[in-house]
């Protein structure tokens, strides 16, 4: 009623529905098409009516080619009627059920924060696969942060490295009431930033102190009040070549221990783990009684020790002597809790 009733009044509103034509049938075959069902002629003619548009088949036809001219993978099933359909997409349906799982197993995302990407991710699928997403979401027990400061903090920092400028922030840790206890007595930090780091789910900050001249690195979770400090950032005298391990062993306050060149005995079973660590192209021999020798650089701490720990015995360390004491010593501190 309103499409005839814009015709009388003399407005060009058909003309524009006629040049969004293509526009619908683009929409509806990405909405509504996948590689296993299409759409009729008959249901491309009733959709373009629903929005006020009268066509021809033909010009259907041509359009569709235009679209094909265009790069869209659409094709033709024969069937009876026959069907149209885009069968190639950006993303399949187990890319976006992946891309689903990423977001919501992601601790660094807030629940409204993941539910919203969800949503966006949702439209990248045809409307039949959509309910499957929805069925993916059902991740349970995995704990989220409790606002989105880590991605604002994330944002600034890249900012930060993007115009060459330091990174100002204030830096805090938790006590035993689960209390924000600001460090450097609530003053704020001025560093440069090198970048950013995610080792085990959690990220961190690599900056560079000129007047230490050295490499230091924070949670970035663990920062407040993060601003893009006016002050240019200073020049790095070298890569960075701050180690994963030794982020892990500032979270828990231990001293760094160095690197060493570690060999290490571990069991067949426990060889999963090793690579899991120190990468495929790690340095072992067979020793033939279903145990390898391992060559490795590793830096001495608790990250390390505890590395070793979790292995329940399969990992032993055989040198050097420096690197066991270490371990003994950190064990011992921990019985001694006891």
């Amino acid at each position: 009623m309103g499409y005839l009733q814009d015709k009388k009044e003399g407005c060009p509103v058909a003309a524009n529905l006629q040049k969004l034509k293509l526009l619908y049938i683009a929409k509806m075959l990405v909405e509504e098409t996948d590689a296993v069902a299409g759409l009729t002629m008959a249901q491309i003619l009733d959709r373009l009516e629903a929005h006020g548009i009268t066509a021809e088949r033909k010009s259907v036809y041509r359009d569709i080619e235009s679209l094909r001219e265009f790069g869209l993978d659409i094709q033709t099933f024969q069937r009876a009627p026959l069907e149209y359909a885009l069968v190639t997409r950006s993303f399949e349906l187990d890319d976006l059920l992946l891309i689903v799982d990423a977001v919501q197993s992601s601790r660094h995302l807030t629940q409204r924060k993941s539910d919203a990407l969800v949503r966006s991710i949702k439209h990248l699928a045809p409307k039949r696969e959509r309910d499957l997403l929805d069925r993916h979401l059902s991740v349970k027990g995995r704990i989220k942060i409790q606002g989105d400061s880590l991605l604002y903090n994330v944002d600034h920092i890249q900012e930060a490295i993007a115009s060459r400028r330091k990174v100002s922030f204030r830096y805090f840790s938790y006590n035993a009431a689960k209390e924000k206890v600001m460090r450097h007595s609530g003053e704020r930090y001025v560093e440069t930033p090198v970048e950013i780091v995610v080792n085990q789910g959690v990220y961190y900050l690599i900056t560079y102190n000129s007047e230490a001249d050295a490499f230091e690195g924070y949670r970035v979770g663990r920062m407040d009040y993060v601003e893009v400090a006016e002050e240019r950032a200073a020049k790095v005298p070298r890569p960075s070549d701050f180690s994963v391990e030794r982020l892990d062993n500032a979270v828990v306050g231990a001293v760094d221990g160095g690197f060493v060149d570690a060999t290490l005995i571990a069991e067949g079973r426990a060889m999963n783990a090793v690579i899991d660590r120190f990468g495929r192209d790690v340095s072992s021999t067979d020793l033939g009684d279903g145990e390898a020798r391992i060559e490795v650089q590793v830096e001495a701490g608790p990250a390390f020790y505890g590395w070793v720990v979790r292995c329940n015995g399969m990992v032993r360390i055989e040198g050097p002597e420096s690197l066991v004491e270490g371990y003994k010593e950190h064990l011992r501190t921990i019985l001694e809790q006891y």
